[in-house]
């Protein structure tokens, strides 16, 4: 199966260094299928135009694309109207659209915000610089020894002056799977609303809003097989309507008068200046792809080559790897470090034998610190990896090891 997958892969039929291309840095960012270059091209090529605003045949066909993307999101993660789904560049976009327009006006001194250690910085500073503007608390749930979050502390640190929760629904660094239905059921017994980042968590696992119950949740395209600069908000619709724009001008406004103007209605009120209309359409084929595949086999083959990633990597002696053990508590990405040599010098020697993963903090310094590292190295796995990639990765790792042990 996953060869058929890998056919539509253009970019990965390539050699680097002289060596055929591993490509094993997909939770940064995802390849892109044919299908969804295609959807691009066409759209560029046939039906450019701005949208809402024109009555001509090209503005028509170019807002019933984006429209349509629309649709699409709003089934992919079961929204109950097309009016919960906003566009915007990114999951840090909409995670800081939350926190300045839902944050700055329902939050009052002395009120708690909950987030965790493990969280992307994105998912943390719009929160922290929330906090200091409001006089606001902002408290973290520590996570267990093996990278999991326990329901346990999650109690203790909800309470009932918790206002907002935001918690990823998967680690960046760790992986870890982390219990969304059952923390939003905590935050909504005590009054609070959920925020869910799910940047890691879209690519990946099936989502359901509903069943959740989340009353935000962000994710980014360009992490799903879609293009960059596109990304979705959803929101439950009353707190939507009751919040306040972040931005101004162009699509979102209704009547513009000199002391005073009016907002459309949703999703547009959210959605100013032109949107990101090629993009949209980009995200909206790269859903296709992703259901006609079918996010059940995405995880389930995640799972199996994360199984099989940890059981290769832990034959490699000085090799730490961090996060739970257990390959079905984490998504598909294994984070690791060699004793005595940095991880970017990994990085560089893997890069030189055509196999390319991520080295640094990963955007998630207090979680570094929580680890008592610096940095890590990471190798994340999509539908177009198998067993050969992570056999690839581990002969690299070794011969590394083995460089760094003759040179020092």
């Amino acid at each position: 199966m996953i060869k058929d997958i890998k056919r539509y892969f253009p970019i990965l039929n390539q050699e680097v260094n002289g060596y055929p291309l591993v490509y094993l840095d997909s939770a940064a960012t995802s390849q892109k299928p044919i299908q969804v270059i295609e959807a691009m091209k066409k759209y560029y090529e046939f039906d450019n135009s701005n949208v809402h605003r024109g009555v001509h045949t090209l503005g028509n066909r170019a807002t019933d694309a984006y429209e349509g993307a629309r649709e699409k999101v709003r089934n992919f993660i079961n929204a109950k109207s097309m009016k919960e789904i906003i566009f915007t560049r990114g999951t840090t976009t909409s995670l800081n659209t939350v926190a300045s327009g839902y944050g700055r006006q329902n939050l009052k001194e002395g009120d708690e915000i909950v987030i965790s250690i493990m969280e992307h910085h994105a998912n943390l500073i719009p929160w922290q610089q929330l906090a200091k503007e409001k006089g606001a608390i902002l408290n973290y749930i520590e996570p267990e020894a093996d990278g999991t979050l326990s329901l346990e502390k999650v109690r203790a640190t909800i309470t009932p002056n918790t206002k907002i929760v935001s918690i990823a629904m998967a680690s960046n660094v760790m992986g870890t799977i982390n219990p969304i239905k059952e923390i939003t059921k905590i935050a909504h017994e005590n009054g609070a609303i959920m925020v869910v980042d799910a940047a890691q968590g879209a690519p990946h696992l099936k989502i359901d809003v509903q069943d959740l119950d989340c009353d935000f949740l962000a994710f980014s395209g360009h992490k799903m097989c879609g293009p960059t600069g596109i990304g979705v908000l959803y929101g439950k619709q009353t707190l939507l309507e009751n919040m306040e724009p972040v931005e101004f001008g162009g699509e979102m406004i209704d009547f513009v008068g000199l002391h005073d103007s009016t907002w459309k209605e949703l999703p547009w009120k959210f959605e100013g200046g032109t949107p990101i209309i090629a993009s949209a359409v980009g995200l909206g084929a790269a859903i296709d792809f992703l259901n006609e595949i079918g996010l059940e086999n995405i995880e389930a083959h995640e799972h199996k080559l994360a199984a099989y990633a940890l059981d290769q990597l832990e034959t490699i002696d000085g090799l730490t790897i961090y996060g739970p053990r257990d390959a079905n508590k984490r998504c598909g990405l294994v984070t690791f470090n060699l004793d005595d040599v940095h991880p970017h010098d990994v990085a560089t020697v893997l890069d030189m034998n055509g196999i390319a993963i991520r080295a640094g903090h990963h955007c998630a310094q207090p979680l570094m610190k929580w680890l008592k590292v610096t940095a890590t190295a990471r190798a994340s796995f999509y539908m177009y990896n198998d067993e050969a990639d992570i056999d690839a990765l581990v002969t690299g790792l070794r011969s590394a090891k083995e460089y760094f042990n003759d040179v020092f």
